[in-house]
């Protein structure tokens, strides 16, 4: 039997809505937009936990995050999982490798690929007390070759944007050096040098459209002179004190000005990505192998983009927990129906059964996920309900759980027990605040009780079964079950 090469592409800190095709009134996503007119788009898929680590933990493994036990954001603590997604095609025989960005610890952990060539952005709070430069270029193979054409001075962050702030500009090196055209590079390469009587597992990883917003001028020109849609503002969010902007905080309160910017930045640096997967498809079918390729196009959270004064990611609204899942399979091996809308609730963790699904290999133990090709088909029970959360150490009343249900999402913030709920049918933008509507306080009930039961016996204390127990002390990674 012909086992089928998978790719799988990802992009960091891209909303679930930035897909032109999917509705989105400004975004312009050509190749992103096949691959949804083609294949399959789930148009209801979460990141249980918003932020990077956490998130990708969930990929790398098939599990929920009371699993895999990363619940907030904590670098610089060993990945120990035997069984992961790269390691399951490598066992199988496939040629495995990743192009981009893994984000694990240590940084140069396999995780059960062949190969990596890695790019995680630029992260230098990794080896605090030595210079950037020299960290990242022990353990990047990006900035080698970007020092390599542009000389021993050239780094990273030579523009001055943070890696989580909001300030947007055009990125100022010819477009080949760019971070997301090397990604592509480094894939086509994989591609051109693969094992060739091997299938292929090929994770293309890219750390767009995650800021700093630097994308090549054509693509930040492109939306810097137009009218786009406002970001969206509930009636129940508090604007910030305009003393307290800061370029990377989570909250702000922007000039107009400075929102064309940030979404021409972030806007931008989605279309510029989308060009470049229009490359490397272009790259499977001249290697002669894309109707014998499944891919799966996913992000590990979004961003909050202004929503609600909001910025970055780690919130329980929309643009942080909303991201794009698009199933693609140009040969039609997997019976799809093209261009299907699926509204089966999804998470993060149902990439890696998919993707073994696909490929025709086993589901191993201990994975959470199930496979969103047979939900899609009808052969498969889609979940009723989708538990996320997300902690933050440092600052408490960050920390929120929500529930997804019914069309409902139903937010707990467990340091302050303040309560929101959402009817998403009717309100997608999260515009009102249903927590206190009488008419919704049957629903808002229902999605409690789970809550307390999802949370019963977890080591916070949030809840003893019958009651959510707010001001415990959060904890970012889950202490391992006893044996």
């Amino acid at each position: 039997m012909q086992r089928h090469n998978v790719l799988l592409i990802t992009a960091d800190q891209m909303r679930g809505d930035c897909i032109g095709l999917l509705g989105h009134p400004d975004v312009e996503t050509p190749n992103l937009d096949t691959m949804a007119s083609q294949g399959v788009a789930f148009t209801q898929c979460y990141s249980a936990t918003p932020t990077c680590i956490p998130a990708r933990a969930a990929l790398f493994t098939g599990q929920s995050q009371e699993h895999h036990r990363r619940v907030g954001y904590q670098d610089g603590v060993d990945w120990e999982y035997p069984v992961t997604l790269p390691g399951q095609f490598t066992q199988a025989g496939y040629h495995t490798h990743c192009a981009g960005k893994m984000h694990v610890w240590p940084a140069r952990s396999l995780m059960g690929f062949c190969s990596v060539d890695l790019h995680d952005g630029f992260l230098p709070y990794r080896n605090t007390g030595v210079p950037a430069n020299q960290w990242m270029g022990r353990i990047d193979d990006y900035l080698p070759d970007l020092q390599r054409a542009l000389g021993p001075q050239a780094g990273i962050n030579d523009l001055g944007i943070g890696c989580n702030s909001w300030v947007a500009r055009p990125w100022d090196g010819p477009e080949r050096l760019h971070p997301t055209n090397w990604t592509v590079q480094r894939a086509v390469d994989f591609l051109r040098r693969r094992d060739p009587t091997k299938p292929f597992f090929l994770w293309t990883s890219f750390v767009a459209p995650h800021p700093p917003y630097l994308p090549p001028k054509a693509y930040f020109d492109l939306y810097q002179d137009r009218p786009l849609a406002p970001p969206a503002i509930g009636d129940w969010a508090e604007p910030p004190d305009a003393a307290d902007n800061t370029a990377d905080g989570f909250s702000a309160r922007l000039t107009p000005r400075q929102i064309q910017r940030m979404q021409a930045g972030y806007y931008g640096s989605i279309t510029h990505l989308d060009h470049q997967i229009g490359r490397l498809l272009r790259e499977l079918k001249d290697e002669g192998v894309l109707n014998d390729t499944i891919l799966l196009f996913t992000s590990d959270h979004g961003e909050m983009l202004g929503d609600h004064y909001l910025l970055r990611k780690s919130q329980g609204y929309q643009g942080s927990v909303h991201v794009p899942l698009l199933l693609y399979d140009p040969g039609g091996h997997l019976g799809l129906p093209k261009g299907r809308r699926c509204a089966a609730l999804a998470e993060l963790r149902d990439v890696m059964p998919t993707l073994l699904a696909a490929a025709g290999l086993p589901v191993p133990e201990g994975v959470d996920g199930m496979d969103l090709a047979a939900v899609c088909k009808g052969e498969g029970i889609p979940r009723a309900w989708l538990h996320g959360e997300h902690t933050a150490q440092t600052e408490p009343a960050h920390s929120m759980q929500y529930i997804l249900m019914d069309g409902c999402k139903y937010l707990w913030f467990s340091h302050t027990g303040r309560e929101r709920l959402f009817d998403l049918n009717s309100d997608p933008h999260e515009l009102h605040d249903r927590a206190d509507d009488p008419g919704y306080a049957q629903q808002k009930e229902k999605m409690r009780a789970c809550l307390i039961r999802a949370l019963k016996g977890r080591p916070e204390g949030y809840s003893d079964g019958q009651a959510l127990h707010t001001g415990r002390t959060p904890v970012t990674i889950l202490p391992k079950s006893p044996i």
